[in-house]
């Protein structure tokens, strides 16, 4: 029994740092991130409105995205 005892505390041990750790903080998006973000919520709320779904939707997100992003 004592064989067992001394390894599970030396786990336990080795594990307490890791869960009294703080959560890392989240990080904000990139400028070009925030623009790729803002361009598909545009073009989203574009086919919400059309009423389109499935290959349809697909279809005018892709044509959508590109036209934005070239111009």
């Amino acid at each position: 029994m004592r064989r067992l005892v001394f390894p599970l505390l030396l786990l336990v041990a080795a594990a307490a740092p890791s869960l009294a750790a703080e959560p890392k903080p989240k990080r904000e998006p990139t400028p070009a991130q925030q623009a790729q973000q803002d361009k598909m919520r545009q073009c989203s709320a574009t086919a919400k409105e059309k009423g389109l779904h499935a290959d349809p939707r697909r279809a005018f997100m892709k044509d959508c995205l590109a036209k934005r992003s070239a111009g």
